[in-house]
């Protein structure tokens, strides 16, 4: 077994046995989608809150760094606006494909998240407070990314009922 194998075998052990459990355990009317899509968005948010804290810490001086930053987050706000636009591909009871049209995504952004927190522990303190608020927003991506690839619940089903309430057949039975 070479490195790459072991890597997506670890990938589908986090998937498999941390992540799908929790999107199990989730309310019915919640799916592990809408939950994913939420971490992106607080992703999202929290990038640009450390953004702006990296701006005030400057002084807003640095333009070329100010600027690079703000078209990153751009390319942020597109992939969740990409990913938005899948929502289509997952439907209950069938295979999410998004399992494996985002493996590589979550294979490259663990590594980098734990490169990030090392960046916020080693920080000086004038950036402390944006560098964490980055290590937590690359955290909710990859928690995101993780409930986005699990999969759907099968739809339930449906007792029918008479008028007075009596149960007569579940739905698809036949009867």
């Amino acid at each position: 077994m070479d490195l790459g194998e072991r890597i997506k075998r670890m990938d589908s052990w986090l998937l498999d046995e941390v992540c799908q459990p929790l999107a199990d355990k989730l309310p019915e009317r919640l799916t592990a989608f809408e939950v994913g899509m939420s971490c992106q968005l607080g992703s999202l948010l929290l990038s640009a809150v450390s953004i702006i804290a990296v701006f005030v810490v400057t002084g807003m001086n640095d333009f070329g760094n100010m600027i690079f930053n703000v078209l990153v987050w751009a390319l942020c706000v597109t992939f969740f606006i990409g990913l938005s636009r899948l929502r289509v591909l997952v439907q209950p009871g069938k295979a999410n494909p998004l399992r494996y049209m985002l493996i590589s995504v979550r294979i490259i952004s663990i590594p980098f998240t734990f490169y990030v927190i090392y960046q916020a522990i080693t920080s000086p303190v004038t950036f402390s407070s944006a560098m964490w608020f980055n290590a937590f927003s690359n955290i909710v991506f990859v928690v995101g990314l993780y409930f986005i690839s699990c999969q759907p619940r099968p739809p339930q089903r449906r007792v029918k009922e008479e008028i007075w309430g009596r149960v007569i057949a579940p739905e698809g039975s036949g009867l």
